[in-house]
């Protein structure tokens, strides 16, 4: 059996941005007490902390998971409390590339939204993310903005063409992150790895955004088992099978 259990969060634990339910936080305080867990996402470390972290039971044992925020750029592993084992930060220059560069790309391209709720550009330190609709949209219209991913795929194509030495991925419901190159969740893939003794053979990946373009795919190229879900409810099933096998 696998010694690694991986997760992306927005559309896979939670609808974007959401906590997970009661529901999910049992299959996953049950899972903490039998094998590893990682959850890696492109959420900020105090987006990880409400979404999951707070949802876990006292008991949960917590020095069997691993967070990966801001798709992998960021580590943090429990020991007693939480503690940052590396972040890959911007410089100020790239910092001002990119942000420059997504404002340009959205005036191009006519994605500029005519109602946003919060700013569309978010600084997480070692990532940049666009959110179509703002920070803070809710969920009904955020779900309904891009749900074949056609907008952002305008975006990301014309992103390609300028930021070359950037990793430019989709996901969530509304968002496009960009780190550098090569640091992304196949980087925070090897990171566990390197933490935690286990070859990606023996981890299992479950996402949503697997697809060509989006911010999961890179986990393909690391030789992790990975399995595609439409929402958490297929989430739970999986992890429902796994519990099973781990007896």
């Amino acid at each position: 059996m696998k010694k690694l259990i991986v997760f992306d969060i927005d559309g896979t634990l939670a609808l974007s941005k959401s906590p997970i339910d009661s529901e999910m936080g049992r299959l996953l305080d049950r899972l903490l007490g039998l094998v590893k867990v990682a959850v890696i996402s492109g959420g900020n470390w105090p987006q990880f902390q409400k979404q999951v972290i707070s949802r876990l039971s006292a008991s949960s044992i917590l020095d069997n998971l691993s967070i990966l925020p801001a798709c992998g750029t960021k580590y943090y592993h429990h020991s007693s409390t939480w503690v940052k084992f590396y972040e890959e930060s911007f410089t100020p220059a790239e910092r001002t590339l990119i942000t420059c560069s997504i404002e340009q790309a959205i005036s191009e391209t006519g994605l500029l939204p005519e109602k946003k709720w919060g700013e569309l550009i978010e600084d997480r330190g070692s990532q940049i993310t666009y959110s179509g609709l703002g920070q803070h949209a809710p969920l009904k219209e955020k779900q309904d903005w891009d749900p074949k991913f056609t907008k952002r795929k305008i975006l990301k194509t014309a992103l390609d063409k300028v930021l070359g030495g950037y990793s430019v991925t989709i996901g969530g419901a509304t968002s496009i992150d960009i780190t550098v190159k090569g640091i992304d969740k196949a980087y925070g893939i090897e990171k566990l790895q390197e933490k935690l003794g286990i070859v990606p053979a023996e981890m299992i990946f479950i996402g949503d955004a697997l697809f060509e373009g989006g911010n999961d795919e890179p986990v393909r190229k690391t030789g992790a088992y990975c399995i595609k879900v439409r929402d958490p409810e297929e989430s739970k099933r999986i992890i429902e099978t796994i519990l099973a096998l781990l007896g």
